[in-house]
C-alpha cells in the first residue's frame, strides 16, 4: 500500500476513537482519554452484589448469632461501581511509526500503546503482526 493511504487509514481510525495528534515527526503520537463505561460499572456492581450475597450466606451459616443481618452487606455493592466510575478515566498515548521499504511502500508499522487499542486497530484495518498470517475465525464473515 502507498504510505499516504496507510497513514490516512491509521489517522481515520484514531480520530474515530477520539484520539488527537499530539506530536508529529518520525513517530506520530496520538493522545486520547479513556472514559468509564456504564455497562462495566453496572456489571461490576452486579458481580459485587452477588459476591457480597455469597459472603453473607457463608457468614449467616458460620456465625448464626448475626442471623440474616449479614445479607445487608449487599447494600455496599454500589460503592464498587462508584469507585470504578471515579477511577476509570485515564489518558492513553499511542505512538505509531511507519517504516518504508526501498521502493517507497510501507514495509512495517510499529505501534506502541494500550493493548486493547492496538489489537482493535489491527483487526479493523486488517493488519497482521510481523511473521504472522491472518486466518479468519469461524465467526467472521
Amino acid at each position: 500500500m502507498a504510505p499516504n493511504q496507510v497513514a490516512g487509514e491509521i489517522l481515520s481510525f484514531f480520530t474515530r476513537n477520539n484520539f488527537t495528534i499530539s506530536d508529529r515527526g518520525e513517530v506520530i503520537t496520538f493522545e486520547g482519554t479513556m472514559v468509564p463505561s456504564r455497562g462495566q460499572a453496572a456489571l461490576l456492581t452486579f458481580c459485587t452484589c452477588i459476591s457480597l450475597g455469597s459472603v453473607g450466606l457463608v457468614l449467616s451459616i458460620a456465625v448464626p448469632e448475626g442471623g440474616n443481618n449479614w445479607f445487608w452487606l449487599m447494600t455496599l455493592s454500589p460503592l464498587a461501581g462508584v469507585y470504578y466510575w471515579t477511577k476509570a478515566s485515564r489518558k492513553e498515548e499511542i505512538k505509531v511509526k511507519m517504516i518504508l521499504s526501498d521502493d517507497g511502500n510501507v514495509s512495517e508499522i510499529l505501534v506502541r500503546g494500550d493493548d486493547v487499542q492496538v489489537e482493535q486497530m489491527r483487526k479493523e484495518l486488517k493488519f497482521s503482526e510481523k511473521g504472522m498470517i491472518y486466518v479468519k475465525g469461524i465467526f467472521e464473515t
